[in-house]
């Protein structure tokens, strides 16, 4: 597998003065203390201990109530992860060279696999961001008889919206990754992330997940079946929903407006149900959410505090500031929600 052309190579020299030449197959180990930062194993590990506690929060509600749902969803969000990434990281292997080109560079964090390309953390990413969004709206019975799965797919979309966009306005300010500026496939950019990354990657990829893997009621026996085909099919369901913004290919300004117009609708829709849900009570708050949201938005906080101000455009800033507290609120609501009765809650483990 051909693994570093010369654009891989100039942003991992701009990123952090490695090269990708001659970089190991399988994985590469290196020292937290040599790093290009010390942000960087900090959010490596804040990652990582957010998909080990969502996999052992999915593992016991399999156990305990007899649902399997979050653990195919952890299952499910590896499985778009290989099937999203891996395509954007060997362009040239899957025929979309000429397409796609070269999007982003990761820098190299603790654990890095496939030649450099695919940073532990970002494995880590998937399964522990999607867990929080969909704890938050199933805490909050989204997805009972009243509301169903679509209207909770459209809630756990913007929930993950709010919570990454936290963290991908902070990305490229710290050094965790690179755009390609130069790729035409990168604008429009709001501040210093492209909207195909707020839009298709933070809202619609969760949303669609969601759906595909909660679509229908399925046992323990089917669960792995399940959530690879979900996994897959998630591709499939982004590009056919990504069909207004591709029509303005080339038009800047007017798929800017298309991809705020779609994250818009996001928001108008998710905020009333969960601001309504909360006045139901329907259900208790768990382990995962007390735990791992205030990690997740306290680090980010934190690193968003020790961040030079002269690296953070004032758009990003000011956008990652409303999607925080966006986040905090929506984590607000479900970990105060509160039990009234045996039909809510088993509306609620739906």
């Amino acid at each position: 597998m051909s693994q570093c052309n010369e654009t891989f190579d100039r942003i991992a020299h701009e990123l952090g003065g490695f090269t990708c030449r001659n970089a190991p197959a399988i994985v590469h180990l290196r020292s937290p203390l040599s790093l290009t930062n010390w942000t960087l194993p900090v959010l490596e590990l804040m990652m990582v201990f957010g998909a080990a506690l969502a996999l052992w929060w999915s593992i016991r509600r399999l156990r305990r109530d007899t649902d399997p749902s979050n653990l195919a969803l952890w299952i499910a969000s590896i499985v778009y992860l290989l099937a999203t990434e891996i395509p954007l990281y060997f362009p040239d292997r899957f025929g979309m060279q000429d397409r796609i080109g070269v999007v982003f560079d990761h820098n190299v964090f603790t654990v890095q696999f496939l030649y450099e390309r695919l940073p532990l953390y970002i494995v880590a990413l998937y399964p522990a961001v999607t867990t929080l969004a969909f704890e938050i709206v199933r805490v909050l019975g989204v997805f009972g008889r009243r509301r169903g799965l679509l209207l909770g797919s459209v809630c756990v979309g913007f929930v993950h919206h709010c919570f990454y966009e936290v963290f991908d306005q902070l990305g490229p300010q710290r050094r965790w990754w690179q755009w390609n500026a130069d790729n035409p496939i990168n604008h429009p950019m709001f501040a210093s992330v492209p909207m195909t990354s707020m839009y298709i990657f933070a809202t619609l990829g969760p949303a669609v997940l969601t759906f595909l893997v909660m679509s229908r009621p399925f046992s323990r026996m089917r669960l792995a079946g399940r959530a690879v085909a979900a996994g897959l099919l998630v591709p499939l369901g982004l590009a056919i929903l990504s069909v207004p913004s591709s029509l303005f290919n080339g038009h800047v300004h007017a798929q800017a407006v298309v991809f705020a117009v779609e994250i818009a609708v996001f928001a108008l829709i998710a905020i009333p149900v969960l601001v309504w849900q909360r006045r139901a009570q329907v259900a208790s708050p768990n382990a995962f959410l007390r735990v791992y949201g205030p990690i997740y938005l306290g680090v980010l906080a934190v690193l968003w505090i020790s961040a030079p101000p002269s690296r953070v455009p004032a758009a990003g800033l000011v956008y990652a500031s409303v999607c925080f507290a966006l986040a905090v609120v929506s984590l607000v609501l479900a970990r105060s929600a509160a039990a009234e009765s045996p039909l809510t809650q088993a509306e609620a483990q739906v």
